[in-house]
């Protein structure tokens, strides 16, 4: 339903490389770097931008391929310096098969990545 969308963030140099490891555990990488913004590419649209702006906390969260993915996106997050706010598990209360974590990355955006398990439904 979206086609891309922007995260700002304070210091761009920081957060690209936050999310070039981060975000590889779900399939990414940079696809486009412009003075002030980068892009992120998941195979097949440049979907997340970086944007050197103002930052306004918010909530973005990326579908993985797997529990393993979501695991591993975690854990890369915390190694990189993202503050736990609820580790890998299964959140009935929003879905049955909903498995996520959350971090809280270096300006304080709480970033997801959720896995649907479909044979807990």
């Amino acid at each position: 339903m979206i086609a891309h969308t922007h995260l700002h963030v304070s210091d761009l140099t920081r957060s690209k490389a936050f999310y070039a490891k981060v975000l590889a555990t779900l399939g990414y990488s940079i696809s486009m770097e412009l003075d002030d913004a980068a892009g992120f590419f998941d195979g097949k649209n440049t979907d997340l931008w970086l944007v050197t702006e103002p930052v306004a906390p918010t909530h973005i969260a990326f579908e993985a391929k797997s529990r393993e993915e979501v695991e591993a996106f975690f854990a890369i997050a915390l190694a990189e310096g993202a503050r736990d706010n609820g580790g890998p598990g299964y959140r009935a209360q929003y879905w049955p098969g909903y498995f996520a974590a959350f971090v809280f990355d270096p300006d304080g955006h709480n970033i997801e990545a959720v896995w649907y398990d479909r044979s807990k439904i």
